[in-house]
Parts: structure tokens; C-alpha cells; sequence
């Protein structure tokens, strides 16, 4: 490492990019060649995740030497210099640390256009046809699906009906249907076209650093698992909120709304990272088998146990309706019903335009059975919201996750005072030589190896529809909240007597 440049790479500079993903711990380079074809590729997701992520991907030698691309959207394109050009200002601003105008003029030589609709495919089935010709037998197609829910099932019967989904792979991005009518139908539909096993279900959530690290934690280290249950834990609180509003996502908010949108995809997911037993081995089969079982222990979820909230002016947005009543905001109790966690409450919430944009997954222990320093200045109590409550294991759910267990501590002095006091583990500080891959670069690096270890399957997908079909069957009426508040205080008696984690929540 000291023999190496100093300084970040210039323009033409082709030395590894240390400050990606450059250390002997990353993933080994795909060797296999691939052509990926991204539908949505005009879309929001692509310009700020999926093409940032593969220049990420390709500046670190991660990709295969021979991948091309093929983006496609509904709208022609004269000029395929115009969407590389659109591609670049995108990677330009969400990867500027890795850009430089010689790097990406040579991946995005790489990179197609073609345009195509539900009804029409055959251009792009012609475009990947030859691409496949071009790049040799084994060249598998990847065909990645960043397309709204209602036309998902629809755009699958394409791709099958014009031979693209031959020898493929399939990247689908959530919500998986609507209900858990549609999933199935939509599951059925994919069944129809490619094998399970070729299917990538995404959620990013599962993509973060954070997940790994809580795997790690739990399933590394005996003394976390052996205090991981009912005996020991008082609850585990889910909290992802967002302060951002709408920003310009108000079609997508009136058509799925907060509940389709984040509880029955990430915050499940989340819950199912954090409860699920130790599988017998750490791959795709072990995994998957293990969260399947815990969404089958985990009871329906109740209406009477749910909030939702509409932010105040959300009728007013530009493109939503004048009497709409869909949720920015939910809060909810969900219970697992195993012998794990018989009883314990897991508390999940979300929203839009809350007083904060920290997300935290927090595991409370139960307090000790004697109070021995209950009243001393500086006792260990939970203060009115809950934040400053000892005896939690919390992490942030990011790529560069904060681990914290905060504990009852001694405060210096003669007085034999207790406080609470932090333990905090930063594992990029730990070790500084190794950069994290963001969530998108880790499952799309994945997808492209095949691995399904951070996907989730069929049978899980249409278990939390299951489990979240009472809420959209009877769904609370929205209550008001004001801007940079934290919801409904509905919300906030629903965590009592704790309260959120997430500060001044």
C-alpha cells in the first residue's frame, strides 16, 4: 500500500482507486461474461444507484472485461451518445469520487440504447440477440426490471414472449406486486418464464453493510447469540425515517403509498435479519430458509396495532389528489411467534418529511432484576422519548454502519453514580484499509455471480403479503402531522413506555 501514488486518481490515472473498493478483502472480480440489460434506464434509479454503482464496480475491476450494457425505455432515441451523455452528469454527481472523462468515455462505450415497450419488444430481443452472437456461448443475460409495479407482470410476458428470458437471469425491484393476489400472479408470471433459481428479488435494504454486520455479530460472536431472546430482550425497534417530502414522487406515492412501499419490503426484511435463527451454513439456501420460517411465525399484523399519517400540505403537492387519504407515514407492533421471541415487541416505523433521516435498528434488554441504583443523580432510567435508555444494542442501518451498546456506567467521583455510557464499533474505522460497497454495487455484483444470498425468494415474498394483507384489508384512517414532527402521537403512545430510539423521536 505505501509504495502507491498519494493524492486521489487524476484523469487517465489507471491505478487501482484505493478509495473504492481497491483491498485484498473485496469480492473477486466476475469472470464470466455477461450482457446486462437494464429496463427503467431513463429512470430515477438508474441515473442515481444503478449506473453510479457499475462505474464504481468497473473503476475497482470488479465487472467482467466483455460486459455490455443494454439500457432500454419506452421512448426512442436518436442518439445513443445523448443517453451515455444524461448517464455520465448522473455519475458525475452521485460517484464523483470515482469519475474521471477517460474512465467513463470507455465504459460507456459499453453501454446501448434501445427503446421498448410492454408491447413491443422486438428491437431490444434483436439488440441482445446479437450482443449475445458477439460476446460468445457463454454470454448469460441479465435482465434488470426498475419498472413500476403495474406493468411489472406485463413487461415479464414481453420478455418471455420475445425470447429474451431464454438462458436469463432476472433482477426484479420491489414492491412485488401490490397484494398478495398480485404477487402471486406476478410470481406465477415470472415462474412461467424463468426458473426460481435464476430470480433476483431486490430489496437494497438487505444490500447495506449494516446487514452483513449484524450477521456477523450474531451468528460470530457466542455472547450475542446466547442473550438474543425473549429471556433477555424487551423489545427491537425498527425506525426509518426520511425528512425529505415527496421530491417529486408524488405518482409513486399516491399509486403505492408508505405501507406497500416500505413496511412489507424493507422494514420486514429488517426484522427478519434481526430475529431469524442461526442457519446452518451462510448462503443463499441457509439464509432464505431461515427468514421463510421466521415470516411464517411472525402473526398477521393488526390494524388496531397500526398508525398511519399524512403530513400536513400533502394534499397540496403538485400531481396529488384533492381528498387523497394515502399514508406518508406508518407505525406499527408486530409480534413473532416463536420460542425465541414469544412476547416481545417489534416496533417499525417510517415516514416522509419526518424530524430526522437516521435509521436505526435497536435491540433493548430487559433491565437487571434488582435496582441497585435507582436513585443516585445520575440512575440509568429511560428519559421521556427513550433515547437515553441504558442497556441497548443499536445500529445504523447505512454502509457505513455505527454499532453502539449503551450500558449503565459509573460516573468518575467518590459517589458510586450511574450513567449511561457508550461502547461503539465503526467497522471502517476498524479497518480503514478495506472501503465498503454500497448496497446497489454489492447485489448487482452479486446478481452478476449468481449468488442469491441477499435476494429474497417467492415463498418469502408472498408469506409478508400474508402477514401485512389485514392493514391493506382494514386500513387505518391517516391521521395529520406537521412537517419535521415525528407522526400522529398515536405513533408515539404506540411505543410506550420506551419510546422510538431514533433522537428527540
Amino acid at each position: 500500500m505505501g509504495s502507491e501514488p498519494s493524492g486521489p486518481p487524476t484523469e487517465g490515472d489507471d491505478r487501482p482507486v484505493n478509495d473504492v473498493h481497491s483491498s485484498s478483502a473485496s469480492p473477486a472480480a466476475v469472470r464470466d461474461p455477461r450482457v446486462l440489460v437494464i429496463f427503467g434506464a431513463t429512470g430515477d434509479l438508474a441515473r442515481r444507484n444503478l449506473f453510479p454503482g457499475l462505474f464504481r464496480l468497473f473503476r475497482a475491476g470488479l465487472l467482467p472485461d466483455d460486459l455490455r450494457i443494454i439500457g432500454s425505455g419506452r421512448r426512442a432515441r436518436g442518439d445513443v451518445q445523448d443517453f451515455r451523455d444524461r448517464l455520465g452528469e448522473g455519475v458525475r454527481e452521485f460517484a464523483g469520487e470515482v469519475y474521471d472523462a477517460g474512465r467513463w468515455a470507455e465504459f460507456a462505450a459499453r453501454v446501448d440504447y434501445v427503446a421498448a415497450t410492454t408491447e413491443d419488444g422486438s428491437e431490444l430481443a434483436e439488440a441482445l440477440r446479437r450482443a449475445r452472437r458477439e460476446a460468445g456461448e457463454r454470454a448469460r443475460p441479465l435482465l434488470y426490471l426498475s419498472v413500476p409495479p403495474s406493468i411489472a407482470e406485463e413487461m415479464v410476458r414481453m420478455i418471455g414472449r420475445t425470447g429474451m428470458a431464454d438462458g436469463a437471469s432476472l433482477i426484479m425491484e420491489k414492491p412485488f406486486g401490490t397484494d398478495l393476489a398480485s404477487a402471486r400472479a406476478l410470481d406465477a408470471t415470472i415462474a412461467a418464464y424463468v426458473p426460481e433459481e435464476r430470480v433476483f428479488r431486490i430489496d437494497h435494504f438487505l444490500g447495506l453493510e449494516a446487514v452483513r454486520t449484524l450477521l456477523a455479530l450474531r451468528f460470530g460472536n457466542g455472547i450475542f447469540e446466547s442473550f438474543w431472546n425473549r429471556e433477555h430482550v424487551a423489545s427491537v425497534v425498527i425506525d426509518v425515517p426520511e425528512a425529505l417530502g415527496l421530491e417529486g414522487r408524488a405518482a409513486f406515492m399516491e399509486s403505492t403509498g408508505t405501507f406497500r412501499d416500505m413496511v412489507s419490503t424493507h422494514l420486514c426484511q429488517m426484522l427478519g435479519v434481526a430475529a431469524i435463527e442461526p442457519p446452518a451454513r451462510l448462503d443463499a439456501d441457509g439464509l432464505r430458509a431461515q427468514r421463510l420460517s421466521l415470516f411464517r411465525a411472525l402473526r398477521p399484523l393488526d390494524p388496531a396495532e397500526t398508525v398511519f399519517g399524512q403530513f400536513d400540505g400533502y394534499r397540496q403537492e403538485e400531481g396529488v389528489a384533492d381528498d387523497s387519504t394515502v399514508e406518508t407515514f406508518v407505525a406499527l407492533r408486530a409480534w413473532v411467534d416463536n420460542w425465541r421471541w414469544r412476547g416481545v415487541p417489534f416496533l417499525l416505523r417510517t415516514g416522509k418529511a419526518l424530524g430526522s433521516s437516521e435509521r436505526l435498528l435497536t435491540v433493548r434488554f430487559r433491565a437487571a432484576p434488582l435496582a441497585l441504583f435507582d436513585g443516585g443523580r445520575g440512575a440509568p432510567r429511560a428519559d421521556e422519548r427513550g433515547g437515553d435508555r441504558p442497556d441497548a444494542l443499536s445500529l445504523e442501518l447505512s454502509d457505513r454502519p455505527l454499532l453502539r451498546l449503551r450500558l449503565g456506567a459509573k460516573r468518575p467521583g467518590a459517589a458510586l453514580d450511574v450513567a449511561p455510557g457508550d461502547l461503539t464499533f465503526r467497522p471502517d474505522e476498524a479497518f480503514p484499509d478495506d472501503e465498503p460497497l454500497e448496497a446497489y454495487e454489492k447485489l448487482l455484483l452479486d446478481a452478476l455471480r449468481g449468488d442469491q444470498t441477499l435476494f429474497t425468494g417467492a415463498a418469502e415474498i408472498e408469506r409478508l403479503w400474508e402477514v401485512c394483507q389485514p392493514v391493506l384489508d382494514a386500513p387505518p384512517e391517516p391521521l395529520p402531522y406537521a412537517r419535521g414532527s415525528w407522526g400522529p402521537r398515536a405513533a408515539l403512545d404506540l411505543a410506550a413506555p420506551d419510546g422510538w430510539a431514533v433522537p428527540d423521536a
